[in-house]
């Protein structure tokens, strides 16, 4: 806080009514009108990229959309009307709720899905309309052509096969991915159903499926025994997952 005598000097230096009364230099700035800022961005909101692309559906699978139905959320437990979309196909069938804001325009002629919002300025419809079109269009790519997983075991002594365990299975038919991965015993995981596993190398394991985040979540369990390391690059890799190499740590 300035002086009261200091008060009133600046008071006049401002309004003017004394012209020989002058502010200080370093005061000057702090006394000035600052000029409005321009805005970050003037551009108006735009539509989805994905979201306002059409989703091409192939022969053989169709798109069946429900009536909706109140259902509670499972994040904000609030009881809010769903509709369900089923995807069927040469493959299986698959279900994916839907929002009630975001409506899906289905042209049976020319084989076409459109997806659109109703209202375009709140941001959840605009975050969830191109989530939606990318769990539709993995649905009907799921079930039309499938979706697959390679892992790669890299490492001194691992290895994979897949056998059955009869007194270990929890439905009938399951099979158990075995994994060497240099333990004191070998590592066993069990397959979901819907899930297909294989091993064309001792190496290698494919993962066949119809839904994808089904089939990346057991390709990420089967990883966490053994994630990549950057000293040697041993581990599981996923896909075309690489790892960049560190030098080893020297005393």
């Amino acid at each position: 806080m300035l002086a009261p005598s200091r008060g009133r000097i600046l008071e006049r230096a401002i309004s003017g009514a004394n012209a020989s009364v002058t502010l200080p230099a370093f005061l000057v700035p702090a006394f000035q009108t600052a000029a409005p800022r321009r805005q970050f961005s003037n551009t108006p909101n735009r539509p989805s990229k994905l979201g306002r692309t059409p989703i091409s559906i192939p022969p053989g699978v169709e798109l069946t959309i429900g009536e909706p139905k109140v259902k509670r959320d499972s994040t904000t437990y609030l009881r809010i009307p769903k509709r369900t979309v089923t995807v069927s196909g040469p493959l299986g069938k698959l279900d994916l709720e839907i929002p009630p804001y975001l409506t899906i325009n289905h042209d049976e002629a020319s084989r076409r899905a459109m997806l659109s919002i109703q209202d375009s300025e709140i941001k959840q419809q605009m975050e969830m309309w191109g989530t939606t079109w990318a769990y539709l269009n993995r649905h009907i790519i799921g079930v039309s052509e499938g979706h697959t997983a390679i892992l790669r075991l890299v490492g001194v002594g691992y290895r994979a096969t897949v056998e059955e365990r009869p007194r270990k299975a929890q439905y009938p038919g399951q099979k158990f991915v075995c994994l060497k991965l240099g333990f004191t015993h070998p590592v066993e995981e069990p397959v979901p159903s819907g899930i297909k596993a294989s091993t064309p190398q001792p190496t290698r394991i494919l993962l066949e499926g119809i839904n994808r985040e089904e089939v990346m979540s057991f390709a990420a369990n089967i990883r966490r025994w053994r994630k990549p390391e950057p000293y040697k690059g041993k581990g599981i890799f996923v896909n075309d997952e690489t790892i960049k190499l560190k030098q080893k740590k020297i005393k």
